[in-house]
């Protein structure tokens, strides 16, 4: 790939391009995982990185993280600062890391300019300190490009500031008690009742598609629908790109799921993931279907 096209990509993602006559890129971030990396679509439960500009990430990350399952876990942690708006280039200096842009021209991952790192750095700590937590040095800005090499860069005087609202959890997800208790107390009053393991979610004009793997379903209450139908059929949360439901980022987590028939949709109206055993599932999986309304 020519010098010039390179640039014409980059420009286009908002990534600053100064290119090394060598082509290779220094700066290396410690415990990388030695696995092959590839590019990943950003799933729609990634909530760090809701709206950041660009639609692959590479995996592994630049945090040294493996799976998806294992960067829903980490990068969740960190939504909270979001909200703080400490630096309107927040979101963009920790999806660079959790959810580095992937080029596919690019065998390497775009890491965050020195630059970048050190505003976001200077306006985060002090918040970061009133809650207790120091700046991590994972994040130390001493192991960014200067901004001689390909990286991403902090935003310009012309880009408008990154507002973010702090999202609430979705009505569905908010837990008052014991999964199990709840099921039941509510299993006579909803069109259609499963247990369920996630296989995928993305999201559909602001509501949120489950698919569930197809193995793992259990049909325990299916209004107006067969059982057959319902194992093939995805489940929706209204809204659900615009509030948080933890339950449902983990792929392959398994949940509990009631809801309503809405036309030709399945709409979650409760979902809660399962903390207990297996064995325990399956005892509670016996009482349900001996479960009278």
């Amino acid at each position: 790939m020519t010098a010039w096209l390179l640039r014409c990509i980059v420009i286009l993602l908002g990534v600053a391009a100064h290119l090394h006559p060598a082509g290779a890129f220094p700066f290396i971030l410690t415990q990388l995982s030695t696995r092959k990396s590839s590019c990943k679509a950003i799933p729609s439960s990634m909530t760090l990185c809701h709206a950041v500009g660009y639609g692959e990430m590479r995996l592994p990350n630049l945090l040294g993280h493996d799976t998806m399952k294992e960067v829903l876990q980490q990068a969740g942690s960190w939504v909270p600062l979001l909200t703080k708006q400490c630096h309107a280039d927040t979101k963009k200096f920790l999806c660079s890391l959790f959810a580095p842009v992937c080029l596919s021209d690019l065998e390497e991952a775009v890491h965050p300019c020195r630059s970048l790192c050190e505003e976001v750095r200077d306006g985060c700590t002090p918040v970061m300190a009133a809650f207790g937590f120091p700046w991590p040095e994972m994040f130390n800005c001493s192991q960014f490009p200067e901004g001689n090499e390909l990286c991403v860069p902090p935003a310009g005087q012309d880009e408008k500031p990154l507002v973010v609202k702090e999202e609430l959890p979705c009505a569905a997800c908010q837990s008052g008690g014991d999964a199990d208790k709840e099921f039941l107390q509510g299993f006579c009053s909803w069109d259609f009742a499963l247990k369920i393991s996630i296989r995928s979610t993305s999201t559909l004009d602001g509501d949120l598609m489950v698919v569930p793997e197809t193995k793992s379903r259990a049909v325990y209450k299916a209004k107006g629908w067969t059982e057959e139908e319902l194992k093939k059929t995805h489940l929706w949360l209204t809204d659900g790109d615009g509030c948080l439901c933890p339950d449902l980022q983990e792929p392959g987590a398994t949940v509990l799921a009631m809801g309503h028939r809405v036309d030709d949709k399945l709409v979650i109206s409760w979902v809660r993931k399962w903390q207990k055993t297996e064995k325990e599932m399956r005892r509670f999986s016996r009482t349900v279907r001996k479960f009278q309304c």
